[in-house]
């Protein structure tokens, strides 16, 4: 399915901006106790069970901004097959004692794509928008309670673009579809899903919200310049996503190429320039040469570079008009595609 190249499951969203491994613990946050209130929970559909969630432990700041600073609990799959491998609790509040010594409470909502089981590994100061995208701040380690999560007809999402191929300055449209994995048929009730393009994929839920039709799609057109970008569909939750699809939009393999002379004495080297349209950096093309009536052999490749340039080295084997081509094979979300035949007099 070329027009689904580069999708992505998009479970989970936000921790994408999570602080990476290097950096450290908050010093001031000391946690000393987490616990749940259930230890198995089974979700079905689109629902999410709020869990409850207990932590015991003190922030070490007498600043009166801090008086009131919420917690966030962090688990992590250790097993099962379900598409998230984070669950993050809601902000919790503190309930009892003091900023320095006292206990926070509140839930963990848990949707049917959590499948699998789960374990507390530690706590950050929140609000949650900062823990995930606004610090660079890694969880307080905790060895806490497990979750056993028995996720039932989770949600799928794919998507079909139209045209197949995007043309370069021509818009497009995407339509998408939500359906029972374990049916492969519609929810029975529309619900509200989020569209979003670049940044919009990973923060906050800024994008455009539709709501699906009773066969479970939503139709958007997208402008040309969304092409460039990765797009997507959310189902939001509270506050990680229940699941997501993200994709580039498939790109036609549009490949010039000029050589820097038309003729060369046999055996010397003849840079031949072109131009892959797009500029898909890293993917690489190759100089073919024709051999008897339809044979295309590959004789120099070379990276494309960042302005989507390229060069490639001819090197005239014999005397006589010799066909070259240049190939660039299907790379990232672009398809393959050929230049134009060229040729090179070998004298």
């Amino acid at each position: 399915m070329i027009a689904a190249l580069l999708t992505a499951p998009l479970v989970g969203l936000l921790l994408a901006a999570m602080p990476s491994a290097q950096a450290a613990p908050d010093p001031k946050l000391t946690i000393t106790d987490v616990s749940l209130n259930r230890t198995a929970v089974a979700v079905s559909g689109l629902n999410t069970v709020p869990i409850g969630v207990r932590v015991k432990g003190g922030y070490n700041s007498a600043d009166s901004e801090n008086a009131n600073i919420p917690l966030v609990a962090h688990l992590q799959r250790t097993s099962g097959t379900g598409r998230l491998t984070y669950l993050v609790s809601a902000d919790l509040p503190r309930v009892s004692g003091t900023t320095q010594n006292g206990e926070w409470a509140g839930v963990v909502n848990v949707p049917s794509t959590a499948d699998g089981t789960f374990k507390v590994i530690g706590v950050t100061t929140g609000p949650f928008s900062l823990t995930v995208y606004g610090t660079e701040i890694e969880p307080t380690p905790f060895d806490g309670p497990a979750l056993s999560v028995a996720g039932y007809h989770q949600p799928k999402v794919t998507a079909s673009v139209t045209p197949r191929l995007v043309p370069f300055g021509s818009g497009y449209s995407i339509t998408w579809t939500v359906t029972d994995s374990a049916t492969g048929k519609p929810y029975a009730t529309r619900f509200a899903v989020m569209l979003g393009v670049d940044n919009q994929c990973v923060e906050s839920l800024t994008g455009v919200f539709l709501r699906t039709s009773s066969s479970g799609t939503v139709t958007k057109a997208y402008p040309a310049s969304a092409a460039q970008a990765v797009n997507c569909l959310r189902i939001a939750g509270k506050p990680l996503d229940i699941t997501g699809l993200g994709l580039v939009v498939a790109r036609p393999g549009i490949v010039s190429a000029v050589p820097s002379a038309t003729s060369a004495k046999v055996g010397t080297i003849v840079p031949v320039n072109g131009n892959v349209l797009g500029s898909p950096a890293a993917c690489k093309v190759t100089l073919q040469r024709l051999y008897g009536a339809s044979q295309w052999r590959g004789v120099s490749t070379a990276a494309i570079r960042q302005s989507g340039r390229f060069t490639v080295s001819a090197q005239p084997a014999y005397k006589g008009l010799i066909p070259y081509r240049v190939y660039f094979p299907t790379c990232y979300n672009f398809h393959s595609g050929v230049s134009k035949v060229f040729y090179i007099r070998g004298l």
